[in-house]
């Protein structure tokens, strides 16, 4: 059961809970199709209320002109109190958005607290070069002095998505509170309960009123708070039809925008790779979440010579992965976020097999209501398809074989995106083709942990700026050059 009190007020605006006052919204568990609660979006009053209360925090310096070290304690306490609720946190993205229990645990609700952490760590250090940094003295017949102050760029609008919605809260909310914004939160509809926890524990820990806003809202209400002349950065995660919306709507008031945008990210097998290193982890990278993250690598290319070996190791582990209620601990992969969405993954799938694509392997669907779709590997399909080119956040992916690295470099980068890519093969090898893509993140030979201190960047359409690491943080502060004689 979940907190039942979470739907009942959902709007946070200056220190206050209140109920929306916008249109009525019904949260749907994903993995059962039942209905979860019924809760009221943010009005445009509230929003502007949001947005006023931010400014005044803000200009006021309530939040800003507190040492480094007494933000990082805040949000050190953030980070415990996220550590000590995770179980419940963990149960509850699990009733919202579907994640397996298993996965909820760690990168839905354990990495937030790492976030944190890092973003209190950096509090204290300051972004890259400092809060205040000494320049080389000029000489000459102007011989001066300089330094550049680092100050926090003001009031943000952070819009996040429901796929991994505490976590993502935290990439966007604790650099900027780190750096001394304050900061409006407009959370997707569908991931709207967990903002509400998460709220709540922020509020515990002891942030001053206005700091931190929630208004879940329509688009009017996204519209109107990438607008606002007194926001002065938007930070978003979504679609690309979104983040364009996001842009024409900052423009008019030319406010720093950061985007996170789709991905239709490749795995590149290199000829003579160890499959059974390689396989597991490549089917994994797009399954989890039942697909539904911006970096799922959901293009696989494979040698020709390996092609066979590939797709039998692959129908073998597809078959074993377990789809179903995302509460039992053995499920791999759970449901998708709404039949809507199921629905149009389908479409993709129905019409690239009338095209004369062919299904390699499927995982068998579930029973029950839930909006399962089991994860399959489509082939028999061009590179340009649209199967092959959309972000279908679904655990399906499409594979290529090809005949030269080349060809594959080639395929890997035949996308309008640019976020992520795996590669296996030998490690020289991996790391030179790794070079050649064009794209902001590669794991080589599986790659490592997530790591809060190194950016994520998308190239081409997926994205604007970074979110995380020292260059994700530094998104959050203007440049101040200050000079006077020497």
């Amino acid at each position: 059961m979940i907190d039942p009190t979470l739907a009942e007020r959902t709007c946070y605006v200056d220190g206050a809970w209140a109920p929306g006052d916008g249109d009525g919204f019904t949260s749907v568990e994903p993995g059962t199709g039942r209905e979860l609660a019924t809760w009221r979006l943010a009005g445009m009053e509230q929003a502007d209320a949001a947005v006023a209360a931010a400014r005044r925090t803000f200009d006021a310096g309530e939040w800003r002109r507190r040492s480094p070290a007494e933000r990082a304690a805040v949000l050190r306490r953030i980070a415990d109190l996220l550590e000590r609720e995770h179980e419940q946190l963990a149960r509850l993205v699990v009733a919202e958005v579907g994640s397996p229990i298993s996965l909820a645990r760690t990168l839905q609700t354990a990495a937030p607290v790492a976030v944190f952490r890092w973003a209190a760590d950096m509090a204290e250090r300051g972004p890259r070069g400092g809060y205040e940094e000494r320049l080389p003295p000029q000489r000459g017949p102007l011989a001066s002095e300089s330094v550049l102050l680092r100050e926090p760029i003001g009031v943000v609008t952070a819009i996040t998505p429901y796929n991994y919605p505490v976590n993502m809260i935290a990439w966007k909310v604790a650099p900027a509170l780190a750096a001394g914004c304050s900061v409006v939160l407009l959370p997707s509809p569908r991931g709207t309960l967990c903002s509400v926890a998460f709220l709540r524990l922020a509020e515990e820990a002891g942030l001053p009123s206005g700091v931190l806003n929630l208004v879940p809202g329509d688009p009017r209400v996204a519209e109107r708070l990438c607008s606002h002349p007194d926001v002065d950065m938007v930070t978003f995660t979504g679609s690309n039809e979104i983040g364009a919306a996001v842009m024409t709507a900052a423009a008019p008031t030319a406010k720093k925008v950061v985007l996170e945008l789709g991905g239709k990210s490749p795995t590149v097998i290199l000829p003579g790779a160890d499959l059974d290193r390689a396989v597991t982890p490549s089917i994994l990278r797009f399954c989890r979440n039942a697909g539904q993250g911006c970096g799922a690598t959901t293009r696989i290319l494979v040698h020709r010579d390996d092609a066979e070996a590939f797709l039998d190791r692959a129908r073998r582990v597809i078959d074993g992965l377990p789809v179903g209620d995302p509460f039992d601990e053995r499920i791999e992969v759970g449901p998708l976020i709404t039949a809507q969405h199921r629905d149009r993954v389908r479409g993709y799938v129905d019409r690239a097999l009338e095209k004369g694509a062919t299904v390699l392997a499927a995982g068998t669907p579930p029973e029950g209501d839930g909006f399962f779709l089991p994860p399959m590997l489509i082939g028999d399909v061009h590179p340009d398809d649209e199967i092959a080119q959309d972000e279908l956040f679904a655990p399906v992916a499409v594979v290529f074989v090809y005949d030269t690295v080349d060809e594959a470099v080639a395929i890997a980068n035949n996308s309008r995106y640019g976020l992520n890519a795996l590669v296996w093969g030998d490690p020289d090898d991996a790391r030179a083709v790794a070079g050649r893509l064009v794209t902001g993140t590669v794991a080589v030979n599986g790659g490592g942990g997530s790591r809060p201190d190194v950016p994520w960047a998308g190239a081409k359409q997926s994205g604007v700026g970074m979110d995380m690491g020292e260059d994700g943080f530094g998104e959050f502060f203007t440049v101040k050059h200050l000079q006077w004689p020497a």
